[in-house]
Formats: C-alpha cells, structure tokens, sequence
C-alpha cells in the first residue's frame, strides 16, 4: 500500500492517546501485517518500522517518479497557482506525475509546481545538502515532517531523500554507522550522540538539530550543545560517527 496523506502518525500501540513512534510520509510504501478492525499493523517498506495505523483508503503501490525537493510543496487543485488547496507535501514526499502542463505536474487528481521536485533516482553528493532549511522547524517527538520532526527524523529523512537506508531511532543509528571519530577531529556531516538524541555538525564549530527542550530544530555551537546538555540532562556524547 501506499500512503495518499500529507503524513500519517504511525502509533506503538492501537490507541490515539499511545505515543507517536514515527511518521508515513505521502507515497511512502509499507505493508500490512495484520487487520485489528479501524487499526492496521504495518510495516514501512524504507526501514521495516513497525507499528499501528488508522484505518484509511490508501493507494495501492504505484512506481513513484518524482519526489519533493523544498521543505514543503504546495498543491493545487487544477495547473494554476489560482487554485492552490490548503494541503502542502513534506521534503522527501514521494509521488507518481501522471501528466504535464506548463509548470505544473499532475499525480492522482492533484497539480504540483514542477521547481518543487526533483526526479526519483535523483541523490545529493552531500546527504545533507540544505539541511538549513529544517532550521526553525518544531520538534515533535516521532516526526518526520516539516510541520514536526525528531531528532532521529532529520537524520533519516535526508538519507530517505537520497535514497539510502538509514534506520529511525537513535539507538539504531549509532550501532548503524560504524566510523568513530574524535571531537578533536569533528568535520561536516558527523553525527554527534548522545543517549536519545542525535546532532549533524554543519562545521567544526556548529551543529543543527531537532531539540526537545528548546521545542524546535536549531543551529548551535557544537561546544554551547555540549556543555548545555551535560549540564541539563546529565548526559555526555557517546559517540561520533562519520557516515562515508
């Protein structure tokens, strides 16, 4: 199946007040493991995540072409930016474009600006090319979407963008990538751990990050994130890891 909603909440446990483990992004593929009457149990085909679902008329697998290059993209009901509806795609939103006008390109019943995309196979050389443009995004615990998005999410979405595996937790992504470094040697791109959370240096001296206690993603000194979370949470960095 495939999602036909800006994003789904995806649920650890078959009930709305249980806590929001990850997100369904549109076009994003997954399969259902098991039928609990208005609940699916599903599986996402990116990084085999598991968990519960709401009910709802998704799309079957169709071959997506095209995926969403800005922080979000806006939709309209017919090719004119006169008919622009209230639902916006996230970054990295998938999509099938069924038909061509102008600037405009059609999926389902839907039009989309053709400078929002950019082709499926398309990859950055830099994973995290214009990651800035997250800075300022809410942080909302498990997701993935430029509306909220974790810690983890961040890191996954640009691997995700890129067509690259990335796992989604923390946890994960630190036994994930395996090259350790030291701060003394830190460099654009590493990812910094902590217990729970994750950090992508955008130099030797900044970082960006998805952070809970300042309620949104933000770009720091690397130095200032350390001491601050030490001294908030009682936390050191557990690992630094490049990715290539």
């Amino acid at each position: 199946m495939k999602s036909n909603i800006s994003f789904i909440n995806v649920y650890k446990k078959k009930n709305l007040n249980s806590k929001v483990v990850t997100q369904i992004l549109y076009g994003d593929t997954f399969k259902i493991i098991k039928n609990n009457g208005k609940w699916l149990k599903i599986k996402n085909n990116m990084d085999n995540y598991k968990g519960f679902i709401i009910r709802k008329n998704f799309l079957l697998d169709k071959k997506n072409t095209h995926k969403v290059s800005k922080l979000f993209a806006k939709i309209y009901s017919k090719p004119n930016l006169k008919f622009k509806i209230n639902t916006k795609l996230s970054f990295g939103s998938r999509i099938q474009v069924v038909k061509k006008k102008s600037s405009f390109y059609k999926f389902e019943k839907f039009w989309i600006q053709k400078k929002d995309l950019k082709k499926i196979n398309f990859r950055n050389r830099d994973v995290f090319n214009d990651i800035k443009k997250f800075s300022g995004v809410k942080y909302k615990w498990g997701g993935k979407h430029f509306t909220g998005i974790d810690c983890s999410g961040l890191v996954q979405v640009f691997f995700n963008y890129n067509n690259q595996y990335c796992p989604r937790d923390t946890k994960d992504q630190i036994k994930f990538f395996k090259k350790n470094v030291n701060i003394e040697n830190i460099r654009k791109n590493d990812l910094i751990f902590w217990k729970g959370h994750v950090a992508i240096a955008l130099s030797k001296k900044s970082l960006i990050h998805a952070y809970g206690p300042l309620k949104k993603t933000i770009i720091m000194s690397i130095k200032d994130t350390i001491d601050r979370i030490y001294k908030t949470a009682n936390l050191n960095v557990l690992r630094i890891k490049r990715i290539s």
